[in-house]
């Protein structure tokens, strides 16, 4: 225990993790300050940029390659966490709190305040050893990547100050793995969230009307939900699949209904949606459509998000950045990867949306994935070794 306590990463891993950066109304001042400490230590500048709002900031962390005039690298990660449920956890979420097998636990820990720690924890060991780089690093800290990102890495990569950074090139997060492969991602499924609004006839709840949006509401659930038995079923019967290669379908909510002898005019029922990378858009969205007129009509559709087709990161050899990333990995570490479509959503689908290749890894193995569960935690061995591996991943990349 005493070593992992005395470990000068692991208690500033920890004193990060301390910070409450939990939404809703997220004050960032202080990871700022704690960001601006690790700046001065690292002998860096960092730049704070406010692309959409004054409390959302993008703090950047720089250091400048021996060759600035080549495309960038950005090792990214978000400021912000999910809120926790205090009375389901054993150990308070904000405290970082260490037992003898060296768990942290602390909302952020997998998600993802490691990876941004380690990043910094990896370039102090580089910089200690005089190592040069040829590219520019920009290490950013993102806010509200957890509620989509819209005002944080969405609306930054649509500024001046981006453009700067010469971009060619993003590393982002990734999820635990249960076994001994590390995960990597390539992609990323589209998120839509589509609100079915219905309208039909109304009256009286003794009666047999025809055209009532309980009608209607069950043509459209039945037809979404025998979608997503399609779409479980592949993923059952064929073993290659992961849940980021299939569409998910989940109903969300339902609104609606005045009184319990009413037939209602209305109601509001939303279905979350994730689109696999293979999912024709336009064709989806005709189906959609066409059970709307089966079900009867006077159904309007309302996106609540609908982000476009974004393409996959190249993974061949007509990305350098991913050579180097795999040769890295791969050959000189001897770690095993597995390549995958994240079934969430990261910032690298803004990243990848205006052209830059982007690839999630957390550094995690042999670890139960508890992103936004109670007990989050990592540990304090899995953590320093994930420090070891970036060591020698920036510097590939980077170089390549």
């Amino acid at each position: 225990m005493s070593a992992w306590e005395n470990n000068e990463e692991i208690k500033l891993f920890r004193e990060y993790l301390r910070i409450p950066s939990v939404h809703p109304d997220i004050d960032y001042e202080p990871c700022i300050e704690f960001l601006q400490r690790q700046a001065n230590d690292l002998g860096l500048p960092l730049k704070v940029y406010y692309p959409a709002d004054k409390t959302k900031p993008i703090v950047v962390i720089t250091w400048q390659g021996t060759q600035p005039e080549l495309p960038s690298v950005i090792l990214n990660s978000h400021m912000d966490v999910v809120p926790v449920f205090e009375d389901k956890w054993t150990h308070p979420p904000f405290a970082a709190e260490m037992d003898e097998e060296g768990r942290i636990f602390a909302r952020g820990s997998q998600d993802m305040k490691c990876v941004g720690m380690q990043y910094l924890a990896a370039i102090r060991a580089l910089r200690k050893k005089g190592v040069q780089m040829k590219r520019t690093i920009h290490v950013t800290f993102v806010a509200d990547e957890e509620i989509g990102g819209h005002l944080g890495m969405e609306a930054f990569v649509k500024t001046d100050d981006f453009k700067k950074l010469n971009v060619g090139f993003s590393l982002d997060e990734g999820v635990a793995a249960t076994d001994d492969s590390y995960l990597v991602y390539y992609a990323e499924r589209t998120i839509w969230q589509i609100h079915f609004q219905i309208s039909g006839q109304a009256g009286h709840g003794s009666l047999l009307l025809k055209n009532t949006v309980g009608e209607k509401l069950h043509y459209i659930l039945n037809k979404m939900m025998a979608f997503r038995e399609h779409e479980s079923q592949r993923l059952e019967n064929d073993p290659s699949l992961s849940i980021g290669d299939v569409t998910t379908v989940n109903l969300t909510t339902i609104k609606g209904g005045v009184q319990s002898n009413v037939v209602p005019p209305f109601m509001d029922v939303c279905f979350d949606i994730r689109l696999a990378i293979t999912v024709d858009h336009q064709e989806f969205e005709n189906q959609v459509r066409k059970w709307c007129e089966e079900a009867g009509g006077d159904i309007v559709l309302h996106f609540e998000q609908k982000e476009p087709k974004v393409e996959p990161t190249k993974i061949d050899d007509s990305n350098i950045y991913w050579v180097a990333f795999e040769k890295c990995l791969v050959k000189e570490l001897g770690l095993k990867i597995r390549k995958q479509i994240f079934p969430g959503g990261t910032d690298s689908r803004h990243i990848r949306h205006v052209g830059i290749p982007s690839i999630g890894f957390s550094p995690m193995i042999n670890t139960p994935v508890l992103l936004h569960d109670h007990d989050e935690f990592l540990k304090a061995d899995t953590y320093l070794r994930g420090v070891e591996i970036y060591e020698k991943l920036i510097p590939a990349v980077v170089n390549a």
